[in-house]
């Protein structure tokens, strides 16, 4: 079978791309690096790829808010065209930056309209956080897979590193908390390496509920703020030594599971 295609969306500030394709191609996929203007023009179809990638950095130098300009520019420019991509089946994953993207375009956690019903702001710690945190794979007893593709058989607590200053992330009501927690969209919580939640430095930026990633009711459109990229072998773990050298990391089976999607 023809591997998936992926794009990877490009435009400026985006700056974890070549590690995002290095993660896809690791785990079976063709990728291409696409600038938005690409696909705005209409020189590039959408249409053309199963999996949409946004990755980290800090698009448009994060004016306004981080994300927000590339958020406007996706639902004013491409909203049909994402329309039709959510519409028939296909993946997206917007890792930090991309997450920032993907929520205030209203993608996540998502609605007809493309109506943003949550945000990301300032670390409640007010720097920015850098270094490694644990995640709860497992919400209220609901297992993350039971709802996202993209993070079927994890096991119920994963290490993975972030880099960011606007984390804490923020729904817009508490029924679109509730609704989160009933659909199973909560993905991903920040917690202690027992799978514990707690405080600073736990969770790392203040985030309601603890909540690191959530994706969409259909669980394909995926987002958090964690840099799974960034431990795909066994060897970046900063305790590979004492723990063992596995082969793969915590963050490959997302990339692998996207792809073995469509096979």
């Amino acid at each position: 079978m023809a591997k998936p295609k992926v794009l990877i969306l490009k435009t400026a500030g985006i700056n974890c791309d070549r590690e995002t394709a290095f993660a896809f191609e690791s785990a079976g996929a063709d990728i291409d690096l696409v600038h938005i203007n690409e696909l705005v023009s209409g020189g590039r179809a959408l249409s053309a790829y199963q999996i949409l990638a946004i990755s980290g950095g800090f698009t448009y130098g994060d004016d306004i808010a981080a994300g927000k300009v590339l958020a406007n520019e996706l639902k004013c420019k491409l909203f049909g065209e994402l329309k039709k991509f959510t519409g028939d089946g296909k993946l997206i994953i917007g890792i930090c930056n991309g997450f920032q993207v993907l929520v205030k375009a209203g993608l996540l956690p998502g609605n007809d309209e493309f109506r943003q019903e949550a945000t990301l702001v300032n670390n409640d710690c007010g720097v920015f956080q850098d270094k490694w945190i644990h995640l709860k794979c497992q919400v209220s007893g609901v297992k993350c897979q039971d709802k996202c593709v993209w993070t079927k058989g994890l096991p119920e607590v994963i290490y993975l590193p972030i880099a960011h200053g606007e984390g804490k992330f923020i729904p817009k009501s508490e029924e679109v908390l509730q609704r989160l927690k009933d659909n199973g969209q909560i993905v991903f919580q920040y917690c202690d390496a027992r799978g514990q939640l707690g405080d600073y430095p736990v969770n790392p930026n203040g985030s309601v509920d603890s909540i690191a990633g959530i994706c969409d009711a259909s669980g394909r459109v995926f987002g958090l703020m964690p840099h799974p990229e960034r431990h795909l072998i066994s060897l970046q773990h900063p305790r590979w030594t004492r723990e063992g050298c596995k082969r793969h990391g915590d963050g490959f089976p997302i990339f692998l599971n996207a792809v073995n999607y469509f096979k």
